[in-house]
């Protein structure tokens, strides 16, 4: 009983220096300047995806014909698209799918990697071999041209169908990322003595093999949430992302293709998906910076 009793407090004295680590973490984060300014950055376009009226109340769907693909205005600092709707309201409007495609993608791949690879690798053997040779599966497959044969059979693609696909096809390497991490914790001195007085797995494996074995995957898809970005307005691009009335920057690349005497139409979506995509990446970079553990010494 007295073992157990200490198996349970080195738990809590675990959970206790784990805290204060996340915390020493956080401030070292907003010690970095470039961190802090890809954070606001992020905020502002999860704000605005969530409430784009803060930042136009221009309908994006009204039109004038007559002012099509004409260049910006005092009221229009955008311009006008093909069909003369405002151009900076459809921007604004179209970072609601982008956002929402990479940001479930990304936390909705970190949480199936995360459980798959946890498995994977506390459970060498029948479980292993069933979740590895899957991803063996998934990762012989050609990604983009899987995709894109996936979504071209599917009539009606929204946003929870790209989001689900996306995950089917991108999950393994995440797996294998965790499954390694936790081979190398699932041995460690805390978590055999639990295990030695009976703790139950599935107690091992939340209060100290995850929270210590999830640091590579927590960056590898911070990092990765921008490259989704990208993917969705690829694929929206060559007409296997949302379909109309949906409008995302992907399809105002589209559009953009077919107009190149009007580089506006490329340039504001291109400047919102880049801006966006190197914000995670720059996120993505000082986490697994301040996570490694070379650089905490």
């Amino acid at each position: 009983m007295s073992e157990t009793q200490q198996v349970f407090g080195a738990e809590t004295q675990d959970l206790e220096g784990r805290t204060l680590s996340n915390r020493e973490l956080l401030r070292a984060l907003l010690r970095k300047p470039q961190f802090d300014i890809c954070l606001v950055l992020v905020l502002l376009f999860f704000v605005m995806a969530a409430v784009p009226s803060l930042f136009t109340s221009v309908d994006p769907r009204f039109c004038e014909l007559g002012k099509s693909t004409h260049s910006r205005e005092p009221g229009h600092p955008f311009g006008f698209d093909i069909q003369g709707c405002d151009y900076f309201a459809n921007v604004i409007y179209g970072a609601r799918p982008s956002v929402m495609v990479s940001i479930v993608a990304g936390l909705g791949g970190f949480l199936v990697a995360g459980l798959l690879g946890l498995l994977a690798g506390y459970f060498p053997g029948l479980v292993d071999n069933v979740i590895s040779r899957v991803a063996d599966v998934l990762f012989s497959l050609p990604g983009l041209i899987a995709l894109i044969v996936v979504l071209n059979s599917v009539p009606n693609r929204s946003i929870w169908i790209i989001v689900a696909i996306i995950l089917v096809t991108t999950w393994p390497q995440g797996m294998r990322i965790m499954r390694s991490s936790v081979f190398s914790v699932r041995n460690r001195e805390y978590v055999l003595a639990a295990r030695s007085v009976g703790v139950p797995p599935l107690r091992i494996l939340r209060k100290h093999v995850f929270p210590n074995a999830m640091a590579p995957l927590l960056a590898m898809t911070t990092l990765g949430i921008g490259g989704l970005i990208g993917l969705e307005a690829v694929l929206t691009f060559l007409g296997v992302g949302l379909q109309p009335p949906s409008i995302s920057w992907g399809s105002q690349f589209g559009v953009a293709a077919s107009y190149r005497e009007s580089p506006h139409l490329f340039i504001w979506p291109a400047l919102f998906i880049s801006t966006m995509t190197i914000s995670f990446m720059i996120i993505g970079d000082s986490i697994r910076d301040a996570l490694d553990p070379k650089l905490l010494r």
